[in-house]
């Protein structure tokens, strides 16, 4: 296990998991690199296995050869000095947004991981410099789009390699400003690239796994949050407790699906009212939770175990095997696992996003929720002719889940042949990463839209029957109260949204053990 401080992560080439890399993205650790005299060693002797092989005229890729399909171009012994810093040079073609300031400081603790692992061939100052960018907050410009997932992720992380070389434009203390001049105010020189180092910077996966691990925590609030919704929401519709008994879940052993389950029945111990109409079982939306919710709460761990070992290897080319003295050209850097991943949960939570959709779509018809007014408007009787409740809400949620089953079209099969076909076949899987947050924030809305629908159903159907709440659920219902003021006259509930979407951002509700 990494040794680790209270504050701190360590980074020796030791285990890391996605955790790790989410609490340095987000301010609350620190990267540290360790200083242990054995991980220091062990980087130098593959620093120095390179300067072995440039003396005895030893052909490695990237380091006396062009890059790509141009490895068959021999660089002349007074040019391989410069080539690192031409592969930055060239790759600077990024476009789109920059990566926000919490995605940037995961790509450079991501990268950092890998070229701990030490055998990559890079210098320990390159590492310190790497990590120094971490400890003051100086924050590459990198651009989002650019990457097709192999070579890795080339062009973005050139604008890492630049950075570190006191090139292109970083964000320090919150400000935009040249990448040298934040060096400067740090007490920081601008690095001078060793042969190969470069391409270790660039060559590998570090975007797509840096997004990935921090897609991976608001996925798993997510299921958390969607089970506590859909338990409300049963309550609000009157609905049948029964669907999520235990004996009928112990027959189908999906073991996430079996932990929604419980999840929605421990918040569902309190009685049920009584029913006003005849049906034995409710629609889909509601009956059938666990099973929509069961596929990504299944599917978590083993996208984690994904995501964990990408973050954990070696992902540039070639590997640097200074123990054997062996050059190993390979493809570590193809990204298709992070690609699967990311495809897989955003297809997943996109399907939490159009459960959502449809609980509400019940809720506020009439003709199915089971006796709450239309659109669950809480105006008074006299006022309910010009008031509309949750309509507008209703549609925006509709529009924010038709975009998120929108963006599930698997990235991954869309491989496109490239750079003289030498790339012939790449993964994609930073687009897959991209999608995948896109999506998440599409149900985050959602999931902001349907707190305000549930706490308002709750609500009016305890002023239709006597209602009573497991303690779960009604701590949840005074704490969106407290945020949430009734909806009685029409408002606008824009800000009310924002609120909500940060709250869920920040995990502001603990939801089960």
């Amino acid at each position: 296990m990494t040794p680790k401080h209270q504050d701190s992560v360590i980074f020796d080439g030791s285990w890391l998991s996605l955790d790790d890399i989410h609490a340095i993205a987000i301010g609350a650790k620190q990267a540290r690199l360790s200083d242990d005299p054995a991980f220091c060693e062990r980087i130098e002797k593959g620093s120095r296995f390179i300067d072995q092989l440039l003396a005895e005229d030893g052909v490695v890729y990237g380091v006396t050869t062009g890059y790509g399909d141009s490895c068959t171009v021999e660089i002349p012994p007074a040019l391989v000095q410069e080539l690192p810093h031409h592969l930055y040079t060239y790759h600077g073609c990024g476009a789109g947004r920059f990566l926000d300031a919490v995605e940037t400081r995961a790509v450079l603790a991501t990268r950092l991981a890998s070229l701990c692992r030490g055998v990559s061939g890079v210098s320990l100052a390159l590492l310190r410099q790497l990590a120094a960018l971490l400890k003051h907050d100086i924050l590459p410009l990198i651009p989002a789009e650019g990457s097709v997932g192999a070579s890795g992720d080339l062009t973005p992380l050139s604008y890492v390699a630049a950075a570190l070389c006191g090139e292109r434009e970083v964000t320090h203390r919150g400000e935009r400003c040249a990448a040298a001049d934040a060096l400067k105010a740090a007490g920081l020189a601008p690095l001078r690239l060793r042969p190969k180092e470069g391409l270790a910077i660039m060559n590998g996966t570090a975007v797509m796994t840096a997004l990935a691990c921090l897609a991976w925590p608001r996925a798993d609030y997510a299921s958390r949050l969607c089970s506590r919704l859909t338990a409300m929401n049963v309550a609000a519709a009157a609905g049948n407790a029964h669907h999520f008994d235990e004996a009928l879940f112990a027959v189908k052993p999906h073991p996430g699906q079996q932990r929604i389950a419980a999840r929605i029945r421990a918040d569902l111990e309190a009685p049920r009212p009584s029913r006003n109409d005849s049906r034995l079982q409710d629609r889909y939306s509601l009956r059938c939770a666990p099973h929509v919710i069961g596929v990504l709460e299944d599917a978590l761990p083993f996208l984690r175990g994904l995501i964990e070992n990408e973050l954990n290897s070696a992902n540039d080319n070639p590997i640097i095997d200074a123990d054997e003295e062996r050059v190993l050209h390979g493809g570590h850097f193809y990204g298709g696992h992070i690609a699967f991943a990311m495809d897989s949960l955003k297809n997943a939570v996109a399907n939490l996003a159009d459960l959502m959709d449809r609980q509400m779509a019940l809720l506020v018809d009439t003709r199915y929720n089971n006796g709450l007014p239309r659109n669950l408007s809480g105006a008074s009787p006299e006022r309910a002719p010009i008031n509309h409740g949750l309509k507008a809400l209703q549609i925006s949620v509709s529009a924010w889940t038709a975009e998120a089953l929108k963006q599930t079209m698997p990235a991954s099969v869309f491989s496109r042949s490239t750079e003289c076909h030498n790339q012939d076949k790449v993964s994609m899987g930073t687009i897959a990463a991209r999608d995948a947050l896109r999506v998440l924030e599409l149900t985050e809305q959602v999931l902001a839209a349907l707190l305000i629908t549930a706490r308002q159903g709750v609500e009016l159907r305890g002023e239709i029957a006597e209602l009573s709440l497991s303690p779960a659920l009604e701590r949840m219902q005074r704490d969106l109260a407290a945020r949430i003021p009734r909806i009685a006259e029409d408002r606008a509930l824009d800000r009310e949204l924002q609120q909500l979407l940060a709250a869920i951002r920040a995990q502001a509700w603990s939801l089960y053990a």
